[in-house]
């Protein structure tokens, strides 16, 4: 991470450096033929007449004195006061009107872009004709005159300093998170609320890449204004936190943030093997923003769980070398609370900065998902959160993102002094609005070990090129890319068609004498959602098929696999199947229902004393012990059909916060030819309550 954190130092810096040869300062209408230092006086002149104008000095201050002002001009080129300090009350308060007449110009720009500029500046009051003020940052004086200045300034930073802690503002907060670029956690029943707004035919949205930021979906979907629909009228300071509000909301000039403490408490029953579960999770959510470019957010999870069979028996089969009993898939490591209760803490958190309005550069730890529907075969939230560096672009009709990853690989057969095998990804993805209702997106990542101290390799910094022809350069066993694409039409405002293709590895001969190949290591995923179905507003249906050759993601060398702590990177059942998905979903103003059937056909490994040959399914083995070169069909080996059911219905008690109490009801069912350790004939029947702050998605569906 030392290197992308470089990374990131470098280009901040870079653009930094950059500024003063590109910005041109804000244009009063009698400066409009002046340039650089000429244009620079010319606004300072300008400044001084139109205050002048617009101040009108107390009578009751006969002798003169000295403003201070912090202001800034906007991109539209109006004048906004920050700051106005001055030893008489009556001044600033003169002051202060004034200002508020100033009259709009032409806005600063940078690089050829209108942006804000701010100021500082030393007002001699009162205002004498053909008089003027000195700037900070480019007076010059005699010592007399400096002397006498910095006799003023003490006194100012003397009477403000001891006015300093009651001046402070803390509580303007007024819904700044909605207007922000902090990050809006992933959360299939938030984010469905967007669709038909973000995928109505003509606008520009972007989709595909998530988490979105509350900035981006603003654009396109009215958040305040659902926000307020949803407000409960309370007048009490607990009915407002527990109903609306977040618990603390702090706000001031140019700052702002908020923290929720939350839960994730469940209490259930699996039926058919008589295992009561619950989950106990306390949380803390924090957001907030630093000026105009900075946000942040983290939030840190504490839990102890005892899961359903089946799940149960997922978090053991992922168990890390080192002697934790298993890893909660999309969470973490679990250590053991005895009982086969799972101790399980999860930590995420970012930093965004964007130094452009095109360009936005984000460091961090967490989750991403990549595509328009339920799964995704490029890249999903089924894994634990990893580190990133995170660059995106958006401008004309494109949107690219580079993702720069550290991923682990956590099992014994790798285990060096102690610690995991580190492995790291880069990704690429490209959005292109092709026209106003087809949008098309290519992909590439590549993932490589750290081996011969290789570290983070520099060949894959660069955020435009091509990686097959950079593994074949640094090694083909030393690295594992991918390739693929993706598809969304909008075939009505509600309605809208969405694809992916990931390539593995590709024999064209193969595919067209249909032998079946090994190489052939390929994906693809069709789907269909109807935003407000058959005309009833909140009503979303959704359609979806995904198919996976055998192979896909797995490698000859296993840490180069497309997974990280033994969970899979895309989809959660790896390769070697097929599933049909129903999803329906229903919210009116607080309330909301779900319902949701899989089926599909899994292919896993035998694993009998004659027979431990890889079918493809596991994408921890390594296909070096693959079953044929040929003749590979999907499902293949231990043959499972797979049943899905799930109904939920839950009501929002807080918007702000996202906590929601919910009951839901979970019908699973797998049949394969033999029992293994790894799948068996089983039937489950889970009932499960619980009141919750949704900010991570649960994925019980594997």
């Amino acid at each position: 991470m030392k290197y992308l954190l470089s990374l990131l130092f470098f280009i901040v810096g870079a653009g930094a450096f950059a500024q003063s040869d590109i910005e041109r300062f804000p244009i009063f209408p009698d400066c409009e033929s002046q340039a650089g230092k000429a244009l620079e006086d010319c606004f300072y002149n300008s400044m001084y007449s139109a205050l002048k104008k617009a101040y009108l000095h107390p009578d009751i201050v006969v002798e003169r004195s000295t403003a201070a002002l912090r202001f800034e001009v906007n991109e539209e080129g109006k004048f906004i006061l920050i700051t106005a300090d001055a030893l008489q009350p009556e001044i600033k308060a003169a002051m202060t009107s004034a200002f508020s007449d100033l009259p709009q110009i032409q806005p600063p720009t940078f690089n050829g872009n209108t942006t804000y500029m701010q100021f500082v500046l030393n007002v001699p009051v009162p205002l004498e004709e053909g008089g003027n003020f000195k700037v900070y940052s480019n007076s010059t004086t005699n010592d007399a005159n400096k002397k006498s200045k910095q006799q003023h300034n003490d006194s100012l930073a003397f009477a403000k300093a001891n006015q300093e802690y009651d001046q402070i503002v803390s509580d303007a907060y007024e819904a700044n998170q909605l207007r922000s670029d902090a990050l809006i956690p992933l959360s299939y029943q938030r984010y469905h609320r967007y669709e038909a707004a973000m995928n109505r035919i003509g606008n520009n949205a972007h989709t595909a890449v998530k988490p979105y930021s509350f900035n981006y979906v603003d654009q396109y979907f009215d958040l305040e204004a659902e926000r307020e629909s949803l407000t409960k009228k309370r007048s009490t300071w607990l009915g407002r936190k527990w109903w609306n509000e977040h618990f603390f909301e702090v706000a001031g000039k140019n700052y702002w943030f908020t923290i929720d403490p939350g839960v994730d408490l469940q209490l259930g029953r699996d039926v058919v093997e008589e295992i009561n579960t619950y989950n106990n999770t306390r949380l803390v959510h924090i957001t907030g923003g630093v000026g105009r470019q900075i946000t942040f957010g983290a939030s840190i999870q504490e839990s102890q769980a005892r899961f359903p069979g089946w799940f149960q028996r997922e978090v053991q089969r992922r168990a890390p070398d080192g002697g934790n009993p298993g890893i909660v898939p999309g969470r973490g490591i679990a250590e053991d609370g005895g009982e086969l209760i799972f101790d399980y803490p999860v930590a995420t958190g970012y930093v965004n900065y964007n130094p452009s309005k095109y360009f936005n550069l984000q460091l961090g730890h967490g989750q991403h998902f990549i595509g328009d529907g339920y799964r995704s075969l490029v890249l999903s939230d089924n894994s634990q959160p990893f580190p990133y560096f995170k660059v995106n672009a958006k401008f004309w009709k494109l949107d690219y993102t580079v993702l720069y990853t550290s991923l682990r690989d956590v099992r014994s057969a790798v285990t060096a002094d102690e610690s995991f095998r580190t492995k790291f990804m880069t990704h690429h993805y490209l959005s292109w609005n092709a026209t106003k209702r087809l949008n098309i997106g290519l992909f590439e990542s590549v993932l490589w070990q750290d081996d011969n101290q290789r570290g983070f390799d520099f060949n894959y910094v660069n955020p435009v090129i091509f990686y097959q022809t950079v593994e074949l350069e640094t090694g083909s066993r030393g690295g594992n890319a991918l390739l693929g694409a993706t598809a969304k039409y909008k075939l009505t405002d509600y309605v809208t068609a969405y694809a992916q293709l990931v390539l593995d590895e590709f024999s064209g001969g193969s595919v067209a004498s249909g032998d079946g190949s090994y190489q052939n290591k390929s994906g693809y995923q069709l789907g269909l959602k109807w935003q407000n179905a058959f005309k009833t507003p909140g009503l979303f249906l959704q359609a979806e098929y995904n198919r996976v050759r055998p192979y896909t993601y797995s490698h000859n060398s296993i840490v180069l696999n497309y997974g990280n702590s033994n969970q899979a990177l895309a989809h959660p059942w790896g390769a070697n199947f097929y599933e049909a998905i129903l999803i329906g979903r229903y919210t009116k103003n607080r309330w909301y229902g779900i319902a949701k059937f899989i089926y599909g056909e899994r292919g896993f490994d035998v694993l009998s004393d004659t027979d431990n040959a890889f079918y493809g399914g596991n994408i921890y083995r390594s296909e070096d012990n693959r079953i044929s070169d040929n003749g590979n069909e999907l499902g293949q080996g231990n043959t499972t059909d797979f049943y899905y059911g799930h109904l939920e219905a839950g009501y929002l008690i807080n918007p702000a916060s996202n906590l929601k109490v919910y009951a839901q009801w979970i019908y699973r069912n797998t049949f394969p030819e033999f029992n293994n350790t790894v799948v068996r004939d089983e039937r489950t029947s889970w009932i499960n309550f619980g009141i919750r702050t949704d900010i991570m998605n649960w994925s019980y569906d594997r």
